[in-house]
């Protein structure tokens, strides 16, 4: 993933439309029961890489600084994730627990590693 939508959402949905990869969730459809906005699947974020040219979900939301940047969902930030209580994390039949370990994401390098510790808003 890299993405994650911030409390600042107000649930209208903007986003949900234009995720390439059908990554982000409704309120009322989010796999947290305690989460009061929109949901950021982090196994199925791709950044939108080989899409557009910046995540999609951003350039749509009406809301400034409301999606941020988050670790690349790729094997070194396995831990990051599977020990969060920000996410859950999505299985298959085929594959399990779809865990960075078992399913990584592509991700924009040229977002530092420092951009994503502080969760920078994405710039559109």
């Amino acid at each position: 993933m890299a993405v994650l939508i911030t409390d600042l959402c107000i649930n209208c949905d903007a986003c949900v439309e234009v995720c390439p990869v059908g990554a982000i969730a409704s309120e009322g459809d989010s796999p947290r029961d305690d989460w009061e906005y929109t949901y950021v699947k982090p196994e199925k974020c791709i950044e939108c890489v080989g899409h557009a040219e910046t995540p999609a979900c951003a350039a749509e939301c009406p809301t400034e600084g409301c999606i941020v940047w988050d670790m690349p969902y790729t094997a070194d930030y396995n831990d990051y994730y599977v020990n969060s209580s920000e996410y859950v994390i999505g299985s298959s039949k085929k594959r399990g627990v779809l865990t960075p370990e078992v399913s990584p994401q592509p991700f924009r390098d040229d977002i530092s590693i420092a951009m994503r510790e502080a969760r920078e808003a994405v710039a559109v």
